[in-house]
Formats: C-alpha cells, sequence, structure tokens
C-alpha cells in the first residue's frame, strides 16, 4: 500500500503539472483570439531625417537668418547705386517784413510807421527731385558691400551646419528610443520566464516537494518583473516623444520603430588623420568660418578706407511758388569733396575693432579644427569600444542562458534552489541589457562620426 500511495501522489503531480500546463496554455490561446489586431505604424530612420528636414523649427529659424543676411547685404550695396529723392510740402506762413541789420545806409532810419505786422498768412508750394551719387571714397563703400555680401555666404553654410545637427539629434534620438524598445522586449520576456517559473514552482509547491516559500519568492520576482516592463514601457513612450520634439512634429507615440541600424561607416577603422582633412573639407562649420574671416578682412579695409576722401555728385530740380498755377522752376547741381580731419576718434575705433574681430573669428578656426580632430577620436574611440562589447555580451548572453537553462533544470530535479534560479535569471537579463546598450553605443558613435565628418 505505501507504494500505491507514492504512485497515486506522483500521478495526481503529474495531471496537476498538466493541468495547469493546460490551462496556461488555452488562457494564452484564448488571449490570441481576443486581442484585435491592431495595425501600429513604422517609423524608420529614412523617414525621420526627412521629416526632420521638413518640419524642424531650427531650420526655418536658420533660413531666416540667412535671408536677413541676403538681404543685409543688398542694402550694404544701395550707397553705391544713385539715391533719388522726391518730395513735395505745402506750407502757409505770415509775411511780415524785418529788416535784415546792416543792409540800408546808416542814415536810413527805420520808425515804427514802417514795421507793420499782420496775422495773415500766405500759402508756399514746394515740389522737387533731388539724386546724389558716390563716385569713389577709395574703397569703403565697395568693401562694406562685399563684406556684406560674404556675410550672407557664410550664412549659407551656417545653415548647413543646422542641418547636420538636426540630423545628428535625429539619429540619437531614434537609437535611443530603439534602444527603449528592445529594453521592453527583453522586460517582456523577463517577465514570461518568470509567468513559466511561477506556474512550475506553484506544482512543486503543491506536490510538497518545494516549501513554500519558494512560490512566495516567484511571485516576488514575478511582481518586480512587472514594475521592471512598466518602466521599460513608460521610458519607451518618453523617447518616442522626444524623437518627435527632434524631428519637429507634434504627433502622438503610438508608433512603432523600425529595427533599423546603423552599418558602418566608410573609414570608421583608418588612420585619423586622413579623416581629419576630410572633414576638414567638408565641415560647413569649417566653410562658416572661413567666409567669416574674408568678411572681416573685408570689414577691415573698408574701416581702414574711412581715413580718405569721398568724391560725391548730388543734384536737384525744384518748382516752388504761392500757387500751384505759378511754380518757377529751378535747378542745381553740385560736386562734392568731404574730407574726414577729425571725427572723434571713430574711425581708429572702427579699425580697431574690425582687428580684433578678424583675430577672435581666426582664433575660432583653429579651435574648430581642432575640436574637430576631438570628435574624431571620440567617435573611434567609442566605436571600437562598443563593438568590443557587443562581443562580450554576445559571449555573456549566451553563457547567462545556459546558465539559466542549467539552473531551471537543477530546480526541477530537485537539486538546485530557487536562489540559485533567481540569479540565473537576474544575469540573463542584466546581460541582455548589457547587449541592448552597447549597440545603442555603437549606433550613437557612428552617428557621431557622420557628424564630425560632414557626412549627411
Amino acid at each position: 500500500m505505501p507504494f500505491a500511495t507514492s504512485d497515486m501522489k506522483k500521478t495526481f503531480g503529474l495531471m496537476t503539472l498538466l493541468g495547469l500546463a493546460l490551462v496556461t496554455a488555452r488562457a494564452r490561446a484564448a488571449d490570441v483570439d481576443v486581442a484585435p489586431a491592431r495595425k501600429v505604424p513604422t517609423l524608420t530612420l529614412a523617414e525621420a531625417l526627412r521629416t526632420a528636414r521638413t518640419e524642424q523649427p531650427t531650420l526655418r529659424q536658420a533660413q531666416s537668418a540667412r535671408l536677413a543676411a541676403a538681404a543685409q547685404a543688398e542694402s550694404a550695396r544701395s550707397p553705391l547705386l544713385p539715391q533719388v529723392i522726391g518730395s513735395a510740402s505745402y506750407a502757409r506762413a505770415t509775411a511780415n517784413f524785418v529788416q535784415p541789420a546792416g543792409t540800408l545806409p546808416n542814415s536810413t532810419v527805420l520808425t515804427s510807421a514802417h514795421t507793420v505786422t499782420s496775422l495773415d498768412t500766405f500759402p508756399f508750394y514746394r515740389m522737387g527731385v533731388s539724386a546724389s551719387q558716390l563716385i569713389w571714397d577709395f574703397g569703403e563703400t565697395l568693401n562694406n558691400f562685399r563684406a556684406a555680401r560674404v556675410y550672407a555666404e557664410a550664412q549659407e553654410a551656417s545653415v548647413h551646419v543646422t542641418e547636420m545637427q538636426v540630423d545628428y539629434n535625429v539619429r540619437v534620438a531614434f537609437f535611443t528610443a530603439r534602444a527603449a524598445k528592445d529594453m521592453v522586449a527583453v522586460a517582456k520576456a523577463t517577465l514570461a520566464n518568470q509567468e513559466k517559473h511561477l506556474a512550475q514552482i506553484s506544482g512543486f509547491v503543491q506536490l510538497g516537494s518545494r516549501p513554500e516559500i519558494d512560490v512566495t519568492q516567484a511571485r516576488a520576482d514575478r511582481a518586480t518583473a512587472r514594475v521592471t516592463l512598466i518602466n521599460a514601457e513608460n521610458s519607451y513612450d518618453t523617447t518616442r516623444a522626444q524623437l518627435n520634439l527632434a524631428m519637429g512634429v507634434e504627433r502622438p507615440v503610438d508608433y512603432d520603430l523600425s529595427d533599423d541600424g546603423l552599418t558602418g561607416v566608410e573609414g570608421e577603422d583608418t588612420d585619423p588623420a586622413s579623416l581629419v582633412e576630410e572633414a576638414v573639407k567638408a565641415r560647413p562649420e569649417m566653410v562658416n568660418l572661413a567666409l567669416l574671416i574674408t568678411g572681416r578682412e573685408l570689414s577691415l579695409k573698408s574701416a581702414r578706407d574711412g581715413h580718405y576722401p569721398q568724391l560725391g555728385f548730388n543734384t536737384s530740380l525744384t518748382d516752388n511758388g504761392d500757387s500751384l498755377d505759378r511754380l518757377v522752376w529751378n535747378w542745381s547741381g553740385a560736386l562734392t569733396l568731404s574730407v574726414p580731419i577729425y571725427l572723434g576718434g571713430s574711425i581708429n575705433a572702427n579699425v580697431h575693432q574690425a582687428e580684433a574681430q578678424l583675430i577672435g573669428v581666426r582664433a575660432q578656426l583653429e579651435g574648430q579644427r581642432q575640436q574637430i580632430r576631438l570628435d574624431i577620436e571620440q567617435a573611434r574611440l567609442s566605436i571600437r569600444a562598443a563593438k568590443a562589447l557587443i562581443e562580450a555580451a554576445d559571449d555573456a548572453v549566451a553563457n547567462t542562458r545556459d546558465r539559466l537553462r542549467l539552473a531551471e533544470g537543477r530546480y526541477q530535479s530537485g537539486v538546485g534552489s530557487i536562489i540559485e534560479l533567481g540569479d540565473a535569471q537576474v544575469a540573463e537579463t542584466s546581460a541582455e541589457v548589457q547587449r541592448v546598450q552597447a549597440e545603442y553605443q555603437l549606433y550613437t558613435a557612428r552617428a557621431q562620426l557622420l557628424k564630425a565628418l560632414g557626412r549627411s
């Protein structure tokens, strides 16, 4: 009879486990059948970049600055062209006579009878056209116009700087969200594994082959996995909102991300010296600063030319009179030569200011070159480290999965403990997380290298 009782217990235990498995399978099948199929739109990296190029407000700001610089260049050209002004006026005034001093002989004495005043007013019409033209000022105005035109070209390069920064921001935001998505997948897998462990442990506890504390620990582990999944899903939503901001759009985060990666950047494993030279030629910041140097040099010439005379011509044609049908026309024309003898030191101050600005821009250019070298070195080192981390993480994932499989087998056979099983699960999850982080580091490092090289 003892043997019969033992066999009955074993049979009952197997039936219990089979029943639990059947109930779980049916519940999962029911979930699959009940859950409505909803197609979630998928956003690719290429689509995100295209959207940012059309929707990002910072790009429109950069374009507006470019247009403003172009308009300023047109304004700087205007003094080189004829200036024509038309005018018309109507006035009323009294005509009381006042004898200018010294206009009559000494013997003539005006009495009060000759000083007649009246409140009567009379009209006076004046219409005219005047024109002026700068003939030569030793290049002061011309160099100022050339400088403004170069500044407009520099602003065009600044637009490309903004475009490169927007592309970089979108790539980083995209891969940040991708990493958050992968974290959700890891959390879901961990929770599913904890659910499986709980079902198994519950069966063992019911059979009496395991203490009740094991099922309590399994429930606590499942609750922890649920919390981790909730946090991972919230992080995924947050990173998608940040991606929307990087793209410059206002939209819900009810979309999924494609599994796009960032393949190897050409030259990422080559000598950095050649990459630096490529970046110096291609980076829009370097183009911008080179143009700014040219502009500052022209501004300095313009400021120095302020010491020289200016030669100009002006003319006017007027119609004057007290009635529109009795206007009298007059014409005048003049050549003018103005020589700046002393203007309170303003010309020298302008020269010193232009010299200081030129020195500053040249220093910026040198600093930018050094920054480019640093950006390339950092990106290359990050890529190299990320590749090594991915290789190590892959090895860790493979080993921790094998460890978890062995721990599950040991626990089911009664040899292992709940602590061993929990440690193996934690180790496997940590290895998966490290794998995701290493891949994220690789993709962002490549995005940084693309930006450092000036590639789109």
